[in-house]
């Protein structure tokens, strides 16, 4: 598993997968999502804007990413 670290209280299910250069820009992050290939805690998610949280799971060909706060 792939840990982000975040200074915010969440980041959004496209800049997650921006953040872990699972996709190279915005509009390929939202194809994906919108094609419904990320799931979030096992559920598949087409909601490019979903609020993603320290604990949550994003999965995406085949990798695993988390958020967490910086120490």
């Amino acid at each position: 598993m792939k840990t982000m670290t975040i200074t915010t209280e969440y980041i959004k299910l496209q800049d997650l997968l921006k953040l872990a250069n699972a996709v190279e820009t915005g509009g390929e992050a939202k194809e994906c999502v919108q094609s419904g290939e990320v799931q979030v805690n096992g559920e598949v998610c087409t909601m490019r804007g979903k609020k993603i949280r320290p604990g949550d799971v994003v999965t995406f060909r085949g990798q695993e990413y988390a958020a967490a706060y910086a120490d």
